[in-house]
């Protein structure tokens, strides 16, 4: 199976919790950190992740980009 990473940028994330929702290997998370916008960003929380990019998909503030890794 595919190994994925997931990166998102804290600053344009809002908190919406699509990506979470969509994940179908429940590796995001939204965190506990706060940004300059005063919104908890998405993070990924742990491994798993497949590099479906449905989490990237599914964004509407184009925050997250997922990079797929060759083993």
């Amino acid at each position: 199976m595919p190994k994925g990473r997931v990166v998102i940028d804290e600053e344009l994330c809002k908190s919406c919790g699509l990506c979470v929702a969509s994940c179908p290997t429940k590796v995001l998370s939204i965190s506990d950190k706060v940004n300059s916008k005063g919104y908890r960003p998405a993070t990924q929380a742990k491994e798993g992740c497949i590099a479906c990019k449905m989490c990237a998909t599914t964004c509407p503030d184009v925050a997250i980009t997922v990079y797929r890794i060759d083993e």
